[in-house]
């Protein structure tokens, strides 16, 4: 990557060529395309990271389109590993690319991720509880640096949003559901961005299945996806150094 380019102007005010030079080695992958993936990915991108790997298994959908960087009218229908790979390519033509279709869980996370070579770190934006004790448990053994979202659904004020260990969390489901499998599973050391936010209750749902009773709104998953990728950029140009108990 062109650490000299144009491109780079405004962040190199802030982070001098050294900084510029660290993204530009760097490889992250993101995992999850979604409301929060789509936005950290193109954080990252936009950021100055060389290389991303990218792996999300679904296509784009129509109730997408309220919160998710890759949905338009334009992309229904298509891969979200496409489509966020045609973006990064527009923003950024020097960033190395590596994408899949798949969904990972406990018997095919090895050869699937295996097969990227090392990253310096793991972003876990999947929505789903068994993917991502999977996702905890192979970084742990191959001693990878993570940053997990937790759930952004039914949360309305991204004020409450904090970054912490899974066993710290409160007001949350899904660290919930995390925290007691992390015990039993003895995955250590998990850091999350979760809200504290008292969830809101969909009055009426049409129906049990997930999208009548998680809503969302368009602007929360965004900002999951921003403060992860903000985290990990100012930890790989070491702006902020990584906390204790971490790898």
């Amino acid at each position: 990557m062109d650490i000299k380019s144009e491109r780079l102007d405004r962040l190199r005010l802030l982070l001098n060529n050294e900084g510029l030079r660290d993204l530009a080695k760097a490889k992250v992958m993101v995992l999850g395309l979604g409301g929060v993936g789509s936005a950290c990915a193109i954080a990252l991108a936009r950021g100055g990271v060389g290389q991303l790997i990218l792996v999300d298994r679904d296509r784009i959908e129509r109730s997408n389109i309220n919160r998710q960087a890759l949905a338009f009218e334009s992309t229904l229908g298509r891969l979200k590993v496409e489509v966020m790979a045609d973006i990064i390519k527009d923003i950024n033509p020097d960033c190395q690319l590596e994408s899949m279709a798949a969904f990972l869980h406990k018997d095919n996370i090895n050869e699937l991720l295996g097969q990227f070579g090392r990253p310096d770190y793991v972003i876990d934006c999947i929505d789903t509880v068994s993917p991502k004790l999977t996702i905890a448990q192979w970084c742990q053994s191959q001693d990878l640096p993570l940053l997990a979202a937790m759930g952004a659904a039914n949360k309305l004020d991204p004020s409450y949003l904090k970054f912490d260990f899974i066993e710290h969390t409160t007001y949350c489901p899904l660290s919930k559901v995390m925290r007691r499998e992390c015990r039993k599973r003895d995955i250590k050391n998990l850091e999350v961005l979760y809200s504290n936010e008292i969830p809101f209750k969909v009055s009426n749902p049409q129906g049990r299945e997930k999208g009548a009773t998680l809503g969302s709104m368009s602007y929360m998953p965004p900002i999951m996806g921003q403060m992860l990728a903000g985290k990990v950029i100012r930890r790989l140009t070491k702006l902020e150094a990584m906390p204790k108990g971490m790898r």
